[in-house]
């Protein structure tokens, strides 16, 4: 990393839920909302734009855990906010306290870090499993 991002750096993004974003199983009986793998997606996205002006033009930021809690349904045709705020660094990880929120309420909570490596080692890493 060029910079050390700083306790508190503070990353957002909106989205609008559409169709493709909803659970695949919603029926006349439980309608489509927001499935919990595409708000994380989101989530993670968040936090890796968040760092990524702190890091060098051949590294990049990988997720290694993700600890969230999907507390309220969000409708398709909703605008999510999702936050990333850099809690903790130590070394290559680097910690963040995300949160997603729609009109009405927060609708996730949770932890999520990332591991900022080297491209080319990683790219090595995976070549070397692929050949196996």
């Amino acid at each position: 990393m060029k910079d050390t991002p700083k306790i508190g750096t503070l990353g957002q993004q909106e989205f609008r839920v559409e169709k493709q974003h909803g659970i695949g199983f919603a029926d006349d009986e439980l309608p489509a909302v927001l499935s919990t793998p595409t708000l994380i997606g989101f989530l993670e996205q968040t936090a890796r734009e968040t760092i990524a002006h702190f890091l060098e033009p051949d590294e990049a930021s990988l997720g290694i855990i993700v600890e969230i809690e999907h507390l309220a349904p969000t409708p398709i045709g909703s605008t999510v906010t999702c936050t990333a705020r850099v809690v903790f660094v130590e070394g290559n990880i680097v910690s963040f306290q995300v949160e997603a929120r729609d009109e009405t309420e927060r609708i996730a909570r949770g932890l999520h870090k990332r591991s900022v490596l080297a491209k080319s080692r990683f790219a090595r890493r995976v070549a070397q499993k692929s050949r196996k």
